[in-house]
């Protein structure tokens, strides 16, 4: 994992819920995890890690997280083992 993704994790376990961060930063952190992402229908994307599973919605037409996706992400990594 590089220093962007690792700044990435910490935001996303900030409290209070960041709401700046990128989508692609953080699918950028799935792929450093080792995370299984694949593309479901739209805007949907699909997502492996440690056995758990979850499907998150891109952002459009901006490309910043909102704060519940990001909670969403946050709990996601939290089953999954992340720390």
């Amino acid at each position: 994992m590089n220093k962007k993704q690792r700044q990435t994790l910490k935001r996303i376990f900030e409290s209070p819920v960041r709401s700046d961060i990128s989508w692609t930063d953080i699918e950028s952190l799935f792929t450093a995890l080792g995370a299984d992402i694949s593309e479901g229908k739209g805007s949907r994307v699909r997502v492996a890690l440690n056995e758990v599973r979850a499907v998150f919605h891109r952002p459009h037409p901006k490309r910043i997280t909102s704060k519940g996706a990001v909670k969403s992400v946050c709990r996601f990594l939290q089953e999954a083992g992340v720390k």
